[in-house]
């Protein structure tokens, strides 16, 4: 699904709100596109929940930092700056979003960044046997006001963007309060 993406113009965008140096955690890291590309300027943690996705990653890259996670419980000791996702939490259901947001919530840093992207739209529907669950960035912020107390985010950017055609994405980027 990930051939030929590029990312580079969404990777300038996370930029304006990740600090140089910071720990970042990707959720659903894939063939790892993204994690490389934020492990030049971040101290970058890989996760994906396919053990397959993990080793192949491993061959060209032995010293990676990598956790096998599912991105609804998100189970690990360790904390990060930021959380980060790249259309992969649109694969969740919305009762598992919503538990991902709030152990997102656990997770992150005081004052850490939780940056996501999403393509827009409503509806759901499965492609090859996988979930895709489409949000507008107005329904997403309402859903997570509703499950996460007002006191413990600030949201930074709810903003569309085109990856393949004009406004068929978004990103959102949540603040946890310090």
């Amino acid at each position: 699904m990930t051939e030929g993406y590029d990312g580079g113009d969404l990777l300038q965008i996370a930029e304006q709100y990740i600090p140089s140096g910071a720990s970042v955690l990707e959720l659903g890291m894939g063939p790892g596109k993204d994690l490389e590309r934020l492990s030049e300027k971040y101290v970058i943690t890989g996760s994906d929940s396919s053990q397959a996705f993990l080793e192949l990653y491993m061959e060209n890259h032995p010293d990676a930092d990598l956790l096998q996670l599912d991105a609804v419980t998100i189970e690990t000791g360790r904390r990060f700056d930021v959380i980060y996702s790249n259309k992969v939490l649109m694969h969740l259901s919305k009762e598992e979003l919503i538990s991902s947001f709030q152990r997102q919530i656990e997770v992150v840093n005081p004052g850490g960044i939780l940056f996501h992207t999403f393509w827009s739209g409503k509806g759901e529907q499965y492609i090859e046997d996988l979930r895709f669950v489409y949000y507008t960035g107005d329904a997403l912020l309402q859903l997570i006001a509703r499950v996460l107390p007002k006191h413990e985010y600030e949201v930074l950017a709810a903003e569309s963007y085109a990856e393949e055609e004009e406004n068929d994405s978004f990103y959102l980027v949540l603040r946890k309060s310090a």
